[in-house]
Parts: C-alpha cells; sequence; structure tokens
C-alpha cells in the first residue's frame, strides 16, 4: 500500500461543497477574479480525480501563487493589512486545492476553511451572517468525517446527519464557554480601514444632513429602564459644533478636551442602554446632560459623550441623564469666545438684523423668543430639496429662498444669536426614533439625524431650542416620515425599503419582530464582553476572583462533558445478554469496513456475505458465527470467554480501514 493516503471521493465533495459556503460571503468585499481562481482550480482539481489530468508542477505553483499575490496587491495596493490578509488567505485557501494530494493535506485545508469562516465576522457580524456561518462549518465536518474509511464515510447524508449531531453535542460545552469563559476582544473588533461607515461627521453643512436623511441604516437602538421621554423630548447629543467659516460648521479645538464640563444633576434621572452600531467615530449618543460609568467612555468639556477608540464594532454601553441639569451657570471666557465667533465678513443683513433685534430686545430670552416666532409666522418651508445658496449662504436662506431643513435652521438661528452678542453653537445628533412594541426600545436611524440650537442665559447656563420645531413641528413629535409627506421625498431612493410601508400591517409586524430579534442578538451576544460578563457573575457568585471562575469553568465542564459521554454510550441500555452484547461488537467491527447487516438478515446469511466481501478474513467470521449459533440456538453450555476470543481473533485479523482496491 502506497505511504500516501488518498482522498475519498465524498471527502472531496465535501471539501468542494464546503469551498464554495465558505467564500460566498466573501464575495461581497473581494474583488471578482476570485470567483475565476476557484472555478479554474476546482475544475483542476476535479480532472485530477478522474485521472485525466495531472498534479500541477513546481513552476505552475509558484506561477500561480504570484499571479495571486499580484492580483491582491493591484486589488488592494498592499499585501499587509486586514482587508489585503483576508484575501490572500481566501486566494491561498483555494490554492490549496491543487496541492492537495494527501489526507493530511486535505486536513489543512479543512482547518484553513475553519479560520477562513471566522474572518467573514470582519465583515458582517449580524445574526443572519452566523446562521449562514453554520452551513459551510458543517459542510467542513462533513468532509473531515468523510476521510475516515468507515461506514458512514461513503454516505453522504448519513456523513451530513453525523456532522450536524457533532455541533448538537458541543452546544453545551460552546454555551458553557460564551458564558465563564474571560472575554477576550474577538477577530472582528479589529479596525478594518476599507469599511464604510454611515453617519454623522465632524462637521457640519447643510447637504450633510440631507444626505443622511434619505439613508435607513441603522444608528443605534435605545432602551430605557426608567419611563421613556416623549418623542418631542428625545434629542439624542452627538456633536457641538462651534466653528463656523461663512460655509460649514466644525467643531473646535476646545470642544474635544476631556472633562470639565461644569454642571449640577438636577429633576429625575433617566437610565438606559444604547447598542451603537459602527460609525468608525468616537462619539456616542446620549441625553443631555448624559453619564456613563463604563470602561473608555468619557464626558467632554461640552457635555457630549465620547468613546477612547473609534466604534468600529457593534457597542453596549449604559447612560444615566439628567435632562433639567443645570448646564455651566457661569460661562469661562475661552467657551464664550468660541460660542460668539463669526467670521470676519460676510451675511451682512443677517448681522444687521441681528443688531435689529438687539435693539428692540434688551433681554437675551425676550430676543430668543422674538427669533423663534419669526420662524413660526413667516412662510418659511421644511424640504430636503431646497433651492441653491449663494456666498451669504445665511442671509440668501433667510431672506430669499426660506426654504432648508434642520442644518438650515439651526444654522441660521446660531448665527443671528451671534451677531446680536449671545454665545450660541449648533449640536447634531439624532431626533426621536421608532418604538417597537415587541422589545420596548428605540431604534434610530440615519434619517432622524438632526441638529438643533442651544444658547447660554446668564444664570440658568445653556439652554437648548430648535427652530424647526417652529417650521414643522410634525418633524419633531411624528418623524421624517410625516414632516416630508407633503413632498412625499421620504426614503425616495430608496424603493425596497421596508420602512416606506409601515402601512401595510403584516409587513410591517413581520419587520419589527425581525428587528427585535436582531436586537437581542446585539445586546445579549455582541454585547457581552468584559464588563457584562463580570456583573453576570457576580450576580451568580458574589465576590469574584479568578479562582472561582477557573473552577467553577473546569467543574460546570467536568459536569457537561459527563452528561455528554452518558448520552452517547447510554450504559443503562447496554445489552445485559454477554452473547447479545459480543454480537452488537461483531456487526460494528465489520460495518467499519463497509459490511453492514440488513434488517431482518439472519446471522448465518450475514456472516456467508461478510466473508465473500472479506476472504481475506472469511475464516474467523464463520468461527464466531458458528459459536455463536451454537451458543445461542444449539443449546450448547454459554461461554462467553471462547464467544469473546473468537470477536477478538476478528478485530486483529481486521486491517484499521478498508484498503482502496477492497
Amino acid at each position: 500500500m502506497s505511504s500516501v493516503q488518498p482522498i475519498p471521493r465524498i471527502a472531496l465533495t465535501w471539501l468542494l461543497v464546503a469551498q464554495v459556503l465558505v467564500i460566498l460571503p466573501h464575495l461581497l468585499h473581494l474583488p471578482p477574479w476570485i470567483i475565476g481562481l476557484w472555478l479554474f482550480c476546482a475544475g483542476w482539481r476535479i480532472q485530477v480525480f478522474r485521472m485525466r489530468a495531472t498534479y500541477p508542477g513546481t513552476l505552475v505553483r509558484v506561477g500561480l501563487l504570484l499571479a495571486t499575490a499580484a492580483g491582491v496587491f493591484l486589488s488592494r495596493g498592499s499585501l499587509i493589512g486586514l482587508d489585503a490578509g483576508v484575501l490572500l488567505l481566501v486566494a491561498t485557501f483555494i490554492l490549496k486545492l491543487l496541492e492537495m494530494r494527501s489526507r493530511r493535506d486535505a486536513l489543512v485545508l479543512i482547518f484553513l476553511g475553519f479560520f477562513v469562516v471566522v474572518t467573514a465576522y470582519l465583515f458582517d457580524d449580524s445574526l443572519l451572517a452566523a446562521l449562514y456561518s453554520l452551513l459551510p462549518v458543517t459542510a467542513l465536518l462533513a468532509a473531515l468525517i468523510g476521510l475516515q474509511q468507515s461506514g458512514v464515510a461513503v454516505q453522504p447524508r448519513a456523513t451530513l446527519k453525523l456532522a450536524v449531531t457533532l455541533q448538537l453535542q458541543a452546544l453545551p460545552l460552546m454555551l458553557l464557554l460564551f458564558v465563564f469563559f474571560p472575554r477576550l476582544g474577538p477577530l472582528w473588533s479589529l479596525p478594518n480601514p476599507n469599511k464604510a461607515f454611515t453617519g454623522l461627521s465632524d462637521s457640519m453643512a447643510p447637504a450633510d444632513i440631507a444626505e443622511l436623511s434619505r439613508s435607513d441604516a441603522l444608528a443605534f437602538r435605545a432602551s430605557f429602564s426608567s419611563p421613556m421621554p416623549e418623542r418631542s423630548e428625545l434629542y439624542w447629543r452627538a456633536l457641538t459644533l462651534e466653528h463656523f467659516d461663512g460655509r460649514r460648521w466644525s467643531q473646535s479645538a476646545g470642544a474635544k478636551q476631556i472633562g470639565g464640563a461644569d454642571w449640577r444633576k438636577q429633576g429625575p434621572a433617566l437610565d438606559y442602554s444604547i447598542v451603537m452600531q459602527p460609525s468608525g467615530k468616537p462619539w456616542l449618543f446620549a441625553l443631555d446632560v448624559g453619564l456613563s460609568n463604563q470602561d473608555g467612555v468619557r464626558q467632554m468639556s461640552d457635555f457630549r459623550l465620547e468613546n477612547r477608540q473609534p466604534v468600529v464594532q457593534n457597542l453596549l454601553y449604559q447612560v444615566s441623564s439628567w435632562p433639567q441639569a443645570l448646564r455651566q451657570v457661569e460661562l469661562p471666557p475661552a467657551v464664550a469666545r468660541r460660542a460668539l465667533q463669526l467670521p470676519e465678513q460676510g451675511d451682512p443683513r443677517s448681522r444687521a438684523w441681528a443688531e435689529e433685534l438687539r435693539s428692540q430686545h434688551g433681554q437675551d430670552q425676550a430676543l430668543v423668543a422674538a427669533l423663534l416666532q419669526h420662524f413660526n409666522r413667516e412662510p418659511y418651508g421644511y424640504t430636503l430639496k431646497p433651492p441653491p445658496v449663494g456666498a451669504d449662504s445665511i442671509d440668501e436662506f433667510l431672506f430669499r429662498t426660506r426654504k432648508g431643513f434642520c442644518a438650515h435652521y439651526a444654522g441660521a438661528m446660531t448665527f443671528v444669536l451671534r451677531a446680536a452678542g449671545i454665545p450660541a453653537r449648533v449640536v447634531a445628533g439624532y431626533q426621536g426614533g421608532e418604538l417597537n412594541p415587541a422589545g420596548n426600545y428605540l431604534s434610530v436611524r440615519q434619517f432622524d439625524a438632526h441638529a438643533w440650537v442651544e444658547y447660554w442665559q446668564d444664570g440658568k447656563g445653556w439652554i437648548s431650542v430648535d427652530p424647526t420645531f417652529q417650521v414643522a413641528p410634525e418633524r419633531i413629535e411624528l418623524g421624517l416620515e410625516q414632516a416630508l409627506a407633503e413632498e412625499q421625498s421620504f426614503l425616495e431612493e430608496s424603493p425596497l425599503s421596508l420602512l416606506r410601508y409601515r402601512d401595510v400591517g403584516w409587513l410591517n409586524d413581520l419587520r419589527l419582530t425581525w428587528d427585535n430579534i436582531n436586537y437581542g442578538w446585539q445586546r445579549w451576544v455582541l454585547g457581552y464582553r468584559g464588563e457584562q460578563q463580570l456583573h453576570l457573575l457576580q450576580r451568580w457568585f458574589g465576590t469574584l476572583d479568578w479562582q472561582r471562575l477557573a473552577l467553577a469553568l473546569v467543574g460546570g465542564g467536568g459536569v457537561l462533558l459527563g452528561l455528554v459521554a452518558l448520552w452517547l454510550f447510554k450504559p443503562w441500555r447496554r445489552e445485559r445478554d454477554p452473547q447479545q452484547r459480543l454480537l452488537r461488537g461483531f456487526e460494528r467491527a465489520l460495518a467499519r469496513h463497509a459490511v453492514i447487516r440488513q434488517r431482518g438478515e439472519g446471522m448465518r446469511a450475514f456472516a456467508h456475505r461478510a466473508a465473500r466481501e472479506l476472504p481475506v478474513q472469511a475464516a474467523a467470521i464463520q468461527a464466531f458465527a458458528r459459536i455463536y449459533e451454537a451458543q445461542r440456538y444449539a443449546g450448547q453450555p454459554s461461554a462467553p470467554d471462547e464467544l469473546r476470543a473468537a470477536l477478538r481473533q476478528l478485530r486483529r485479523m481486521l486491517p484499521w480501514r478498508k484498503s482502496p482496491g477492497a
């Protein structure tokens, strides 16, 4: 027999199926030539198996490797980095087919396939992606089983059934490790520079908010443990924009300082948790004034929350907010200068109007009320399709076009207040959210992006106002869809979005149910990290130390393995009759060589058939059958030792595996 153990047909078949399933989710972010590479390698390998082609030589293999590396470099611009590394890994996973000669090579390919499955989580860690990953894992396990020369290994359905059974048996141990094993940062938490993110940027022009308002992508979900506020009170702060260059509002350097926010808790607190989608940015979302004790979350000098690192994966964090808090009753000079900054020139009519308002209203609060009343009474309109404006964008909007959305109104009001000598700034974030009754949580999407104003008043600190409410109150109280009902521009560029069909009852119920399932996945699985694990285990075990955790892990694992062993071996169902127990051993020994006793087949007929299929072991097979029949049916004295010796002799004569030519 050759030292190179051939790869059975069933194993090769499952390997090819597994490769298709493994590569499929990667096609969304891999270049198209990867499909051609797989078709070429798979076709060549099939022809090798059919003996119509030979294995590629060294020069061909080296050429293919160099060509693949060149393709990766041209596609990604480098051979180093996360995205290029995944592409290179998938390509080598495919190329391994051509040099797979032995079972050892097949094992390498299978183990490599498991790793490629994991890398798919770098790009998609949703519940659907997790469920799909079970398919390639099952196919890889079936290929692993198919490498074994046994009766089940030549039956595709039996191989698949055993692969599924193995996964079900591993489920209890997987759950134990998930709950108790120390939570390390997963592979898919690594930053992916080529991953696209949607959301707010650190500067704002009206067109930016308009672009977000056309997207139904999820921004975050919020679940309240205290009574949920009214929709009109849900202003989720993300950024404070203080610097204006005549066209765009952006963050100032002072707003990026950590801590230093002077505020006092006042009124009842709101307690809630947020599951935030990846944004690629460090800022978080919270109602005013938000505070979190979670590691890595800090409050900045402008009352917003920020994560130490950019959010590149789903992030669960807990927040307590005090909406009635007093914020910065005494305004530091540096903050006042930033909140009064205006370009040296531009928008002369708005500046003149601000001076006129100041002359008419000596009190800041009266001036703010007059400005809000102006937006309410004058013929301003709310639209995502505003007319274009010229160089003096504030003047053009206030006195000519008078049509726009939140960014226009917030920017114009802040400009006028500053020109009138009132410290003011733009706040960018989200407003509102859709309540999911099934899970009692809010889903806030990109089209909920919003901008509003906060101004400073002596003795009262920062006060938030929303000029958009004066123009389109339905935007705040009901949502963007109702605000754009006449214009019919809500998600007009996304005709397949289910959010456009919320009036279809059964379809909307189905959407909300699926969203609730995904929220549970993100909250309890993806969000189960170090802090959540520590809190859970402390609730179970009290004071927690690593020694106690290790004992619980080992003890729980031992109990689970013991239960699995009992389930597998079922000692309570073992044959009490020694002759029948030895007969079962005889049948199992032959079944490993593809000689399986048929239902209703007598002992003598089975022994004759087995002797014909295994002629080298025919004498040992007949000997066991003769002794068994004599003891079982001829009334001879029962002698288990003699029957056991016959079975032992048969096992010694049987090879470990069926030879290829048998």
